[in-house]
């Protein structure tokens, strides 16, 4: 892994506005290099004016395939839907293919089924086989970061921490929704692109956790987001910087 960055802005504004520029970048080099990018979303209310923004850049988004990294299991327009949300700030106003968004199916039976089926959108979209132990890359992963260090739909203590198995699994928050699905820390750090966008002074020693050294799972998952061969670089505003 490159050395992870940190990058810290007086405002979330402009930290938003930053890191809309790079992920814009980022895919538009994927495109010209493989003739289509991918990119996995983040929940949450903190990057919706990042969304905003990104909408604005120059970006082929009919050769970009999204995707987001955890999701609530409830209705698609729920309000704490994670999809929802990404929908009503970046996916309605960009001109992207229907057919390149790929949601969890929370209107399936349960969160195992959504997962197993999220599962099988990644086998098809980036040509692989859970059964290789290869997981899928993805271009760019946009992810936050909660006061208790958990990050996507991976929470502290969670048995989910220790699952290399798979590429999609069924979760609980300790809150509600409590049913959640995620993407696994094996597909996080695969990821040719790592992006932590975080703000606020609650954060901060969430942070001291996660970007320092030893790791700690028990009490802090995003420390355990080290890209194997990819790049980590956490956006900060003037609040969550340690």
């Amino acid at each position: 892994m490159n050395e992870p960055q940190s990058r810290v802005f007086e405002t979330l504004e402009e930290a938003s506005r930053a890191l809309a520029e790079a992920v814009a970048a980022q895919l538009r080099e994927a495109v010209a290099a493989n003739a289509s990018a991918t990119l996995a979303l983040s929940g949450g209310s903190t990057p919706q004016r990042m969304h905003a923004i990104l909408a604005e850049h120059e970006v082929p988004w009919p050769r970009v395939h999204v995707f987001i990294g955890d999701e609530r299991f409830v209705p698609a327009d729920d309000p704490a839907s994670n999809y929802g949300m990404a929908r009503r700030t970046l996916l309605d106003a960009v001109p992207i293919p229907p057919e390149n968004v790929h949601r969890w199916r929370t209107d399936l039976a349960s969160p195992e089924d959504a997962a197993l089926e999220m599962q099988g959108q990644l086998a098809e979209v980036f040509g692989c086989s859970i059964a290789t132990g290869t997981p899928p890359r993805f271009d760019v992963m946009l992810l936050g970061m909660g006061a208790d260090g958990h990050t996507a739909s991976l929470f502290p203590n969670s048995i989910a921490l220790s699952i290399d198995s798979r590429w999609a699994v069924p979760t609980e928050a300790p809150d509600e929704p409590r049913e959640r699905v995620t993407l696994t820390l094996p597909v996080l750090n695969a990821s040719r692109a790592v992006h932590f966008l975080v703000s606020g002074a609650d954060r901060r020693e969430a942070l001291r956790r996660a970007m320092g050294d030893p790791m700690q799972p028990e009490n802090c998952p995003a420390s355990l987001v080290r890209p194997t061969d990819g790049t980590l670089t956490w956006w900060l505003d003037r609040e969550a910087a340690p």
